[in-house]
């Protein structure tokens, strides 16, 4: 059979790889090959058909018997509609002073969901129980906001990773005050092959209530879903998403991506490979001379610190972007597809510019 034929032309490089985001890269190809799996005939639309209804089964052997998906288009709207549903009208949500929800998301889930950020600098992005009381207060108080839900990301816009144990700590602290915990797990994958402990381990097993679980940064095409653990703490899912824009209506094509992603070990390989290239990188810059690595490289991330020329001449020959361009910091990121090709010649492209 002849493939099928297309007007569409290739309107990039493919052998370009960059250091700005996981997004830049590509799906999967074990991804596409679902897609077109799941291609063909008819099926029922908004979350009826048969994918679907796997794709529960798969995330149950990840989550516990009680998890259910929810699958819906990109991380913003599982978080927007993740938080909503575990707040009232005057709720509001705890969070890190660098949480993707505060600092990435347009006032998305204050906008839409019509809640209130209640953040808290932290020296490496991660919420303790000493840190959530900061803001924790005020819970009669009709003038403020109320306290209802503490959100965490795993792992972090900083790139270090949560320990079980930290989440339980933060969990159990946030249950004694009456808080619900949402985790924001748009890179929960690299976090998981970090700690090399299954996912179970540091969410429902820790007390995580409700989590936004990540697929596009991991290989998928696009879609996320919102995997609602604690059945008793969320109401209304299924309308709230609806009322987000968040139903696809051909939802076959994204949760056969991941369950692509999720039946078996591509979630894993994906992000080991990733964690892998992150620490190639690091490693090299480490032996460039005032070029500072800010953060423990846990991740897929590396931050870093180097003079504001040199970064600017790199960005001409990769894509990054800075962090904080006044202190000269910058966040170099790597994706399932990165190659320990595409870090030499990065380091040595770096190594070139710092000696200039």
């Amino acid at each position: 059979m002849n493939p099928p034929r297309t007007d569409a032309r290739r309107r990039h490089d493919p052998d370009i790889r960059g250091f700005a985001s996981d997004n830049y890269a590509g799906a999967h190809p074990e991804v596409l090959a679902a897609l077109a799996v799941a291609n063909g005939g008819h099926q029922i639309s908004y979350g009826e058909d048969d994918y679907t209804t796997h794709l529960q089964q798969v995330v149950r052997s990840h989550f516990g018997a009680t998890a259910e998906a929810f699958p819906v288009f990109n991380g913003t709207g599982a978080n927007v509609i993740a938080l909503q549903a575990v707040t009232d009208r005057w709720g509001a949500v705890i969070c890190a002073e660098t949480a993707h929800v505060h600092t990435d998301e347009c006032g998305a889930p204050e906008h839409v969901a019509g809640l209130k950020l209640l953040t808290v600098p932290t020296p490496d992005g991660k919420l303790t129980p000493e840190l959530i009381d900061r803001q924790a207060f005020g819970f009669d108080d009709e003038h403020r906001a109320m306290p209802q839900v503490v959100s965490i990301t795993q792992n972090t816009e900083l790139g270090t990773v949560y320990t079980p144990a930290e989440i339980r700590a933060v969990c159990d602290h946030a249950h004694q005050l009456g808080l619900l915990v949402h985790m924001d797990g748009a890179r929960i994958a690299n976090a998981a092959a970090a700690l090399d402990v299954p996912m179970r381990a540091f969410t429902n097993a820790a007390g995580v209530d409700i989590l936004s679980f990540g697929g596009t940064k991991n290989g998928a095409l696009f879609g996320e879903a919102v995997v609602v653990l604690n059945q008793d703490a969320v109401r209304h899912m299924k309308h709230l998403r609806k009322l987000s824009m968040q139903l696809a209506s051909k939802m076959r094509f994204v949760s056969v991506q991941l369950e692509a992603l999720l039946a078996r070990d591509l979630w894993l390989r994906n992000a080991r490979h990733a964690n892998a290239m992150a620490q190639r990188l690091a490693e090299g810059v480490r032996t460039v001379h005032g070029v500072e690595i800010l953060h423990p490289v846990q991740a897929n991330a590396v931050f870093a610190r180097l003079p504001h020329d040199v970064s600017e001449r790199l960005q001409k020959r990769y894509r990054f972007y800075f962090w904080d361009e006044a202190a000269g910091d910058v966040r170099w990121m790597c994706a399932f597809d990165t190659t320990e090709e595409d870090v030499d010649a990065f380091v040595a492209a770096l190594k070139e510019e710092m000696a200039r």
